[in-house]
This record gives structure tokens, sequence and C-alpha cells, in this order.
């Protein structure tokens, strides 16, 4: 019975038939345009129109919104769903090499549980592109990130090789932060050595594992993420991107305003955590609540994680981007450059490239909100992937429908009328 249970549970989350679909009276908000009175079609997963009062093709299925937000789907730009299931459960943690020689090499694809429970709510919340990205280990790289896409259509993963992580921490290098940078930019020259093991030197610090994962990187296809608060690192992130002529993007980045206009120039990405404005560590003295707002306006390209104070970067994704968002917004930063943050934007500073929003011959991602997509309160009431609508039932709704107070036939509590 519960493997039936759990079979019809994962058949409630599978898209259905292709089919057109129109959403009619729709405020579409992309980041681009704030326009109400919308109908936007969907045909073989694209978007086929977007249009002003439009009329929905005949035999289409209609989706009134009733005047509410119509937005792109949610991105995350770094998160840990699908790789950490429980903090307290160590067999549901997969994010971290803590002993071993594997450093750069040490990708987090093949341990992405596509059951995970952290993946379905994010689902159904409305993220459908997630980098799930490892933590620090035991040197001063932890790992590659992968690229998700929550489509329901098996293995999430859609790139296996998104991201090279590197931490330049002390304790990552024999407890000196200079050691750690010595280490970077020394393990980036031996990527950069032909792979000929004739010229290769026999006292290389890299094993051929993590040399492989860094090729890449060098070769100016694949991005290294740098993770840092202090002012010192980020400009150290910077001067590596303009040695190199690598894509580098800061991950954290508390103090970044203060070298907003040297990261504009340079082309580096950030991604920050709204919610970063108390000082837990040295590194993050100067974080502040307008660190967004001060990098949009000089022109950085950012994207938003959210780890509710240091914690967690698996558990309520969704909620926690938009609240992100929306503290954001409410601390100098446009409303469209919040929303960016949390849809286009993580695609454009990973890639340089930016998602198109809702335009047609775009993806079928969107999702229909019952309330403003920037307030917490708000909760998606159409989820479409690939112009399919995917269920909001997960194992957390159906608990919930299980044991709630009016099943068992009592009056309601007050915190339930």
């Amino acid at each position: 019975m519960r493997l039936l249970a759990f079979l019809l549970l994962l058949a409630l989350g599978l898209p259905a038939h292709a089919e057109t679909i129109a959403i009619t009276n729709a405020r579409l908000m992309d980041g681009e345009r704030d326009e109400a009175g919308m109908t936007i079609v969907m045909a073989d997963g694209k978007i086929a129109s977007v249009s002003r009062g439009g009329v929905a093709p005949s035999g289409a299925r209609v989706v009134d919104a009733g005047g509410r937000p119509v937005t792109p789907s949610l991105a995350a730009a770094a998160t840990q769903i699908g790789i950490v299931g429980m903090g307290s459960a160590a067999n549901t943690r997969d994010e971290a090499v803590s002993s071993g020689p594997a450093g750069a090499g040490f990708a987090v694809a093949p341990g992405v549980d596509l059951n995970d429970l952290t993946i379905q709510e994010a689902r159904a919340q409305g993220v459908v592109s997630a980098m799930v990205y490892p933590d620090a280990g035991n040197g001063v790289f932890a790992g590659t990130a992968a690229l998700l896409r929550l489509d329901r259509t098996g293995n999430p993963v859609r790139n296996a090789n998104a991201a090279v992580f590197a931490v330049p921490r002390g304790k990552n290098a024999g407890g000196s932060r200079g050691a750690a940078w010595a280490l970077i930019r020394n393990a980036l020259d031996e990527a950069k050595r032909p792979a000929s093991a004739a010229n290769a030197p026999r006292d290389d610090l890299l094993n051929p594992l993590d040399i492989a994962a860094l090729r890449p990187v060098v070769a100016g296809r694949t991005p290294i993420a740098i993770v840092a608060n202090r002012e010192a690192d980020i400009r150290q992130a910077i001067e590596l991107s303009r040695d190199y002529g690598i894509r580098v993007v800061v991950v954290g980045g508390a103090e970044a305003w203060r070298v907003a206009d040297a990261l504009a120039t340079s082309g580096v990405g950030v991604i920050l955590d709204p919610l970063d404005e108390l000082p837990f560590t040295y590194d993050t003295v100067g974080a502040r609540r307008d660190n967004a707002a001060i990098l949009a306006k000089a022109g950085v390209p950012i994207a938003f994680m959210v780890s509710a104070q240091a914690i967690y970067l698996s558990y309520d994704l969704g909620p926690a981007l938009r609240e992100g968002a929306g503290i954001s917004a409410a601390n100098g930063l446009s409303r469209a450059d919040a929303l960016r943050a949390i849809t286009s934007a993580p695609a454009r500073v990973w890639t340089g490239k930016a998602s198109p929003g809702i335009a047609v011959g775009g993806a079928g991602d969107v999702v229909v909100w019952d309330g403003d997509p920037l307030e917490p309160s708000s909760a998606p009431a159409h989820v479409f992937v690939g112009g399919r609508e995917l269920s909001k039932v997960t194992r957390q709704t159906r608990l919930r429908d299980r044991y709630h107070p009016s099943r068992s036939g009592d009056p309601l509590p007050p915190a339930y009328r």
C-alpha cells in the first residue's frame, strides 16, 4: 500500500499530455514590464503569443488569471536542494567532502536525489531552475556544481559541470588566506598546461581529477565561483578574472557594495543573500541590507540565494527567494530588479546570457500567483513547466490534509477559521 501511495503521488506531479494553454486576464510581470489584461498562449512547450486582451485559440485550455500576477518561473542561483535532505541526518547530506583527495573534481551531480522532498517542495513553489553547489570541504576547492531543471521528466541534472566552486579560507590552506589564493592561482596554472603527461611537471599539486575539472574553467567554458564576503577577497576575485580572462562569480558578497564599480567594470557577477545584515563573522562586518540596491545601481549583475541567516539552503526554497527579493525591494532595489534576481538574472550571472522571460519563443515556464509574488504570504495558483501544468500536491500537503483538524469532526480551532 505504501508503494502504491508513493507511485500515486509521483503520478500526480507528472505533466499532462501536450496541450495549448491560454492564460487570460493576466498581470504580466517579468522584470521587463508590468502590464495588466494580458493573454499568454503556450503551445508545444513554448510561449506562442503574448498580447493585450488577446483571444484564446480554438480548443485551447483557458486559465483565467483574474488579474493576478503571472511571472516567469523562479530560478535559484545557489542552493542545496536534492543534496541536503535533513541537516541533522548525515546520511541525507552529500554537499561536501570532508576527507580524501577530491577537490575541484568532486561533483555534486551524482548525489542529487530527484525524489528528495526539498526538490518536490521547490517545484510546487514555482522553482524550475536551480544551481546546486558544494560546500567547502578539506581544501580550497569545494567541487563542481550542477544545474537542475525541475520538470519531472526524469533526471533533473541538465549540466553536471556547471561551475567550479572555490573557498579561499585560511583554514583550507594551512591557516593563511594568502596561501589559499596562491593555491587557487597555482591550480589554474596547472590546468592551463597541455594535457600530455610528458609536459606535466612531476611535482604538480593537483591530481588528474581536479585538473580535468578546471580545464573548462581556464578555457572560458565554465565559470569559477569564489565564495567570499570580505572586500579583500572580492578584490582578489576581480583580479583573478582579469589575470586569467575567465568568468568569475562571487557567491556571498556581503561587502561587495564597497567595490561595486570595480565589479561592474570587470563584469564579475554577485550572488548574494538579501537577508545578510549582521556581522556573524569578521568577514561580514560591512554587511548591509541595501547591498543589492547599490550593486544594481552600479550595473553589477546580481542574483539571489537565501540561506535563512546562514542556516540551510534547501528548505522552503521558493518562499525564501521571494521573501529575500521583497526585502531587497524594501531596501532600495527596484521591484523589477528584485523580480529578475529570482527569475531571469541567475542565467545572466552564470552564463552572461539572461533568459528571455515571458516572450514569444521562450520556454513555457510561468507561474500564476494568488497575490504579489514578492509577498511571503502569496503562493502559486498554477505552475507551468514546458507549457504543461504541474501538480502542487506534495508529501507535505498530503500530510496537512490527512491530519487537518477538520477531518476529525471536531470544531476548528481559531487558527484554522
